[in-house]
């Protein structure tokens, strides 16, 4: 029977190298000079911290576009709210997601059997959902219709077996 698992996964070595760039380039550009902008990679967290807000977003969209660059979806960061820290500066934090919880399994639980495609199975399997079929061109249609409708995560298709 054929099948595919749909998962929710981040390149961690592409996210290190896009927050390594975006400091070294925050770090030598002349708008952000003196003014302690710093990101830094936690587990499974990007801090950014900057002394105005203004900057903050500018080192933001730094981050973001160093990631697009390298090909890591911005769906999978969870910006968290622009928080006061001591010394006058402001901090943010980004939380990296992936896999699919529990909440988004069932949504898209919910969108496939949704679409009315006879024979087509849902189930999930840990932070994954693996869909089954009788029929390959019923799972390549759940695929084209998982690919148009926006579910606010990165998505991938994988372990497609006949």
């Amino acid at each position: 029977m054929p099948t595919f698992d749909i998962v929710n996964q981040l390149d961690m070595q592409e996210v290190r190298s896009a927050v390594d760039q975006a400091a070294r380039e925050v770090n030598t550009r002349y708008d952000f000079r003196n003014t302690g902008t710093t990101l830094e990679l936690g587990d499974g967290t990007i801090t950014l911290n900057s002394s105005t807000e203004d900057r903050l977003l500018a080192a933001r969209m730094v981050l973001e576009e160093k990631l697009v660059r390298r090909k890591v979806s911005l769906k999978a960061l969870d910006y968290g709210t622009v928080q006061e820290a001591s010394g006058a500066t402001v901090r943010q934090v980004a939380a990296l997601r992936a896999g699919i919880s529990s909440d988004h399994s069932r949504q898209l639980n919910k969108f496939i059997k949704g679409l009315g495609i006879k024979g087509v199975q849902s189930s999930a399997q840990g932070d994954q959902l693996r869909v089954q079929s009788k029929k390959r061109d019923d799972l390549q249609a759940v695929i084209a219709a998982l690919k148009e409708h926006d579910f606010d995560l990165p998505l991938q298709y994988v372990n497609f077996r006949d």
